[in-house]
């Protein structure tokens, strides 16, 4: 070999060299997709939360899966970064188009009032605490309301971010093996009961409140939360807790919500008393706790410019009302007879259940400072709002079912038949 061709079979062996350490590294392939649920999110070096972190991504990025151990994966960011984070923190592609869509939804939904928080609020995906909060409203920044719902606080099911990996059926099993020993001779059939078992088995205890123990024996009350889907200034809709939102109606009206909770309000008009500008009001309002409808009440307050202070001019109690309330003109009849004239008047429409249960749209309209009934119409149907469409928690472990032994049996055999023994 010439002393020419030295230094470039020397340099070609370092670049061989060079470039087997570039890649000694572990490059995994793709295994699936998923997308950013919190509003920042910090990819780590390794599981656990002490380890530090190599990238920072935010609400909507797309990652690629790399690794599954549990429930963390292995991803890698749009940088090109890789790391860990907590499936609870993903959300699938279907699940963060079904979020897009309640964006568009949200867009065209009325608004029922706008609300501040008095500290920095979680905005989920979901009507549950713990799903991803991708948004954060802070501190007397409004946004508007659009609907409640009463959400269990359990866990929901999710859509698997990964398909479920086969399992080979083979695995695990031991090859058969002849006996040892002889088959053993089958045992004889056991007697059947007597034929009038029924008759033995009754006891005292009435049928219905056997069935009733039987019934309400492991029922535990699940608690509710009430959730507000609400939308702020950017477009950006999703769910907050309803107890951490303050309605921005004025104090000098919201004094009168005597402990209820305000669901909804409307601005009806402006008056002029001095230098001073008032707005007239409409809210409705609902008792504390979980209810199957919306409000249970709505008020319209005029400003007095006698007594320079909030009047009511009309109140309605003990209803069953359902959002949306609407503003809007309405029809009324104005005069008998023949100087009966029909226009078109400011006002505002109810939707509420009428004495046979149904519902009803009522409208009213708003002469001045006073209230007029405009007449009923059946209510529209609502689009309902989805609210498992986006990523929802881990489901819960399968609860183990639990066998009584034959002490227990006997116990509560000996207390229905001693029922009623010691009393009258």
């Amino acid at each position: 070999m010439s002393r020419s061709f030295a230094p470039q079979i020397g340099v070609a062996a370092l670049l061989t060299l060079c470039a087997g350490c570039q890649t000694g590294a572990e490059h995994y392939p793709a295994i699936g997709e998923a997308y950013v649920g919190p509003s920042t999110l910090k990819i780590r070096n390794d599981i656990p939360l002490e380890s530090p972190a190599v990238a920072t991504v935010k609400h909507g990025d797309r990652l690629e899966i790399l690794q599954r151990k549990r429930r963390f994966f292995r991803v890698r960011t749009q940088s090109g970064a890789e790391g860990w984070t907590d499936e609870r923190q993903l959300l699938a592609k279907d699940d963060m188009q079904a979020l897009k869509g309640l964006g568009s939804q949200a867009a065209k939904m009325p608004v029922q009032g706008q609300a501040t928080t008095f500290g920095e609020l979680n905005v989920h995906t979901l009507p549950s605490r713990a799903s991803p909060s991708f948004l954060e409203v802070k501190e007397n920044e409004k946004v508007d309301v659009l609907t409640h719902v009463a959400a269990r606080r359990t866990e929901l099911p999710r859509k698997p971010l990964l398909p479920p990996t086969k399992k080979d059926p083979t695995a695990g099993k031991k090859a058969s093996r002849p006996p040892k020993y002889p088959p053993l001779v089958p045992l004889p059939k056991p007697p059947g009961p007597p034929a009038n078992w029924l008759e033995l088995s009754r006891t005292n205890v009435p049928p219905e409140d056997a069935q009733r123990e039987e019934e309400g024996k492991d029922e535990k009350p699940v608690p509710l939360d009430n959730w507000s889907l609400v939308r702020t200034k950017s477009g950006e809709a999703g769910w907050v807790l309803t107890r951490r939102l303050v309605m921005a109606i004025p104090d000098d009206v919201a004094q009168y919500a005597e402990g209820r909770r305000i669901v909804s309000y409307f601005p009806l008009g402006e008056v002029e008393d001095g230098d001073k500008k008032k707005s007239e009001w409409l809210w409705t309002t609902v008792a504390e706790g979980v209810h199957p409808y919306d409000f249970d009440g709505f008020r319209v307050f005029i400003w007095s410019l006698r007594r320079h202070r909030y009047e009511t001019a009309y109140i309605a109690r003990n209803i069953h009302g359902y959002a949306p309330v609407l503003l809007k003109k309405v029809e009324l009849s104005m005069g008998n007879g023949k100087t009966a004239t029909t226009g078109k008047y400011p006002g505002f429409s109810i939707c509420m259940e009428n004495k046979e249960g149904q519902r009803v749209r009522r409208d009213y309209a708003f002469l001045m400072n006073v209230v007029r009934f405009a007449g009923e119409s059946a209510c529209e149907a609502v689009a309902p709002v989805e609210t498992k469409v986006a990523q929802a928690p881990l489901p819960m472990a399968p609860e183990q079912q639990t066998t009584e032994g034959l002490g227990q049996r006997l116990r509560k055999r000996l207390k229905a038949l001693t029922r009623g023994w010691f009393h009258g």
